[in-house]
């Protein structure tokens, strides 16, 4: 006996991998879920199944992979973001920037950390949410950056989301130790020490004018690769600054910002297999004077995906949100920029595999919306169009 139907949707999205329309539309059909897993969609035939969610007039489609976050951090920057807005400089004391963050974040017990994290992925997974990266960054020491890990491996436990841990100790450079020897404390001591008690896997680093220059990215990035941790980078989100090749040569997961990486290097990175992560939102957010070319990306040859950026500079928790800021900011099809947050998301994180997509033998993580045609996922700005949420075939969320 299956142990959930979904049946008689308006619209299953499978996103399949070779799907002609990049979403796998199928107007109609049902999903036999079992042992968490996918057993059959579409037309699953005369079944038995211990619980059966009426999808009628119903959108079914995966649930979304939030591939870049950075849901672990201390304190607010909400004084900094309302003087921004306002052509201001924030008021005396309060936390700005990496750097403010830092400090609030050293504060805080490893209990502390998760307490904070767990209702903001609480809020991701309402939105569709049920795979996301859970970045480290602003400990930025040896002890608060472990903390941050180990937070990481609580919350996967804490939460139906499933956390993907990365190291990114070489977000920006602290303000009480030399540069040289931070990076040598993360390629000596902080990689090793990820890679040994199994806390991250993947390694990332900060490369652009003001952060890790091309040297320091190669060194933090070649340590995480002899550990065993996969390469990400943020790079370019300011100046042109030679990473792209760095993340070609090394086949890393993804490559993020990118807002000044030339044609040429996309087409290196798209050659490579390299995932472009683009955050409308974040974009959006600090009103960056050169927003992403997604277009241009997509014609060089990379496989796009999209992320919320959840951080202090960028507090949003819905992927929903970001499919319908990527359609407008970056001129996507809905469905393209479905398949971004869903399949290409689930590749950016190396786990296409598993989730990422509807198909017989991967998991079952999947989203019921209340429409009955997917591109209200755009149309619908603002709104949150979940009533369920399935988590490996077991409902988590119900609205």
């Amino acid at each position: 006996m299956t142990d959930l139907l979904i049946r008689n949707a308006a619209e299953i999205l499978t996103c399949a991998a070779d799907a002609p329309d990049g979403i796998g539309r199928l107007p109609g059909g049902s999903i036999a879920i079992s042992d968490g897993l996918i057993e059959a969609v579409g037309e699953v035939g005369a079944r038995r199944a211990h619980k059966v969610i009426e999808a009628a007039g119903r959108v079914v489609l995966p649930g979304f992979v939030d591939c870049h976050t950075h849901v672990l951090f201390g304190g607010s920057r909400v004084e900094e973001y309302a003087a921004r807005v306002a052509g201001r400089e924030p008021p005396a004391g309060a936390p700005v920037g990496i750097a403010g963050t830092v400090r609030e974040t050293r504060r805080l017990s490893t209990d502390a950390l998760v307490a904070q994290a767990l209702p903001r992925l609480g809020e991701m997974l309402a939105h569709g949410t049920t795979t996301a990266e859970s970045k480290t960054g602003y400990g930025l020491a040896l002890e608060a950056e472990l903390r941050m890990l180990e937070a990481n491996r609580r919350l996967a436990a804490g939460t139906p989301v499933e956390i993907v841990s990365t190291l990114l100790a070489a977000h920006a450079l602290p303000e009480d130790m030399p540069r040289d020897e931070y990076v040598g404390l993360i390629v000596g001591r902080l990689v090793p020490r990820a890679a040994a008690e199994g806390l991250a896997r993947f390694c990332d680093a900060y490369c652009d004018q003001g952060y890790f220059t091309l040297e320091e990215t190669q060194r933090v990035l070649a340590a995480g690769v002899a550990h065993g941790l996969a390469p990400k980078l943020h790079l370019d989100a300011y100046s042109t600054t030679g990473a792209a090749r760095l993340a070609a040569d090394l086949g890393a997961a993804s490559v993020d910002h990118l807002n000044f990486t030339s044609p040429e290097e996309a087409e290196c990175l798209g050659a490579a297999g390299v995932v472009a992560v683009a955050m409308p939102c974040l974009d959006l957010a600090v009103a960056h004077p050169r927003p992403v070319d997604v277009r241009g990306l997509i014609g060089a040859g990379m496989t796009v995906a999209l992320a919320t950026d959840l951080c202090p500079a960028c507090h949003v928790a819905s992927m929903q949100l970001v499919i319908q800021l990527a359609c407008r900011l970056y001129g996507l099809s809905v469905a393209e920029a479905i398949r971004a947050a869903t399949l290409h998301a689930a590749m950016a994180l190396r786990r296409d595999k598993t989730v990422g997509s509807l198909e017989p033998g991967k998991q079952a993580d999947v989203l019921v919306l209340g429409v009955e045609r997917h591109e209200e996922l755009a149309y619908r700005i603002g709104s949150n169009l979940v009533e369920r949420v399935i988590k490996r075939g077991r409902v988590v969320v119900e609205r």
